[in-house]
């Protein structure tokens, strides 16, 4: 590397034997913004206020674990000669899409044995996991991971980015697309997509629905860009698979529980 342009320190603090690296700190701030998020609409719709706070003390670390396992099954060939190095999570390799099915099994489990309506707390978290997201991807900016194909100084400069993004994008003797940033950028206009949706008398589920069809949208766009994709096969990205598939289901479920007259309560009720 350039030894004019050094990457910043992943390192946020030390404490004696304890390294607190920024992927995790920026996590954790996600975490908390979101649950802050997810509190306050809970109070207004009528629910505990220490509702959220239970959820997200059982689902957080099941989420992290299945976003773990998720990536390390698809990166089977490296991890099954490095053993010791799949609990290293704060070097990044956490898969959304497997702590996005740990969630959600977790809320329909959770919501289930409070005697709530899985529907309702998934409408509710909706903006919460998608600001989580966003700011959870200038994790992968910390670690210098989740970047897109080689580019020029000069198309990072066009795009009017900070010194600190276009030098941390150099990596190895190359720029790299800022694909973390993109979908950070993408994610954080679903937030406020969803928050703006919470006006809107839709039916009771189908905020969340419209997470899944806007981040998945975004998410199979962007996994294009990427050249750290988790692979399916030789020429199919997991990720823009399971975007489809998330983009379908969700459309099929909007309009067959309407159909059904399974989602007759409104949003706003």
């Amino acid at each position: 590397m350039n030894a004019a342009i050094q990457p910043l320190d992943r390192v946020f603090l030390h404490l004696g034997p304890i390294t607190i690296y920024w992927y995790g700190v920026i996590i954790g701030t996600g975490v908390l913004l979101g649950l802050w998020v997810a509190t306050r609409e809970a109070v207004r719709r009528g629910l505990a206020k220490e509702t959220f706070v239970d959820l997200v003390l059982l689902a957080v670390p099941i989420a992290i674990v299945c976003a773990r396992t998720y990536y390390v099954i698809f990166e089977w060939d490296y991890y099954s000669q490095h053993v010791s190095e799949i609990p290293r999570i704060w070097e990044g390799g956490l898969a959304i899409h497997g702590g996005l099915i740990g969630a959600i099994i977790t809320g329909i489990i959770f919501a289930k044995r409070r005697g709530l309506s899985f529907w309702k707390l998934a409408d509710i978290a909706a903006p919460s996991i998608i600001l989580g997201q966003a700011i959870g991807r200038w994790g992968n900016f910390m670690n210098q991971e989740a970047h897109g194909g080689p580019v020029t100084r000069q198309f990072l400069e066009n795009l009017h980015l900070p010194d600190f993004i276009i030098n941390q994008m150099y990596i190895d003797g190359q720029y790299y697309h800022p694909t973390f940033l993109y979908e950070s950028i993408w994610d954080f206009i679903g937030f406020l997509l969803l928050l703006a949706l919470r006006r809107v008398n839709l039916r009771r589920g189908e905020l969340f629905l419209s997470y899944l069809i806007w981040y998945s949208i975004g998410r199979f766009f962007i996994e294009g860009m990427r050249t750290d994709s988790l692979m399916l096969t030789a020429h199919l990205r997991m990720a823009q698979v399971v975007s489809i598939t998330l983009i379908l289901l969700a459309v099929v479920l909007w309009v067959t529980r309407r159909f059904r007259g399974m989602a007759e309560e409104r949003y706003l009720d």
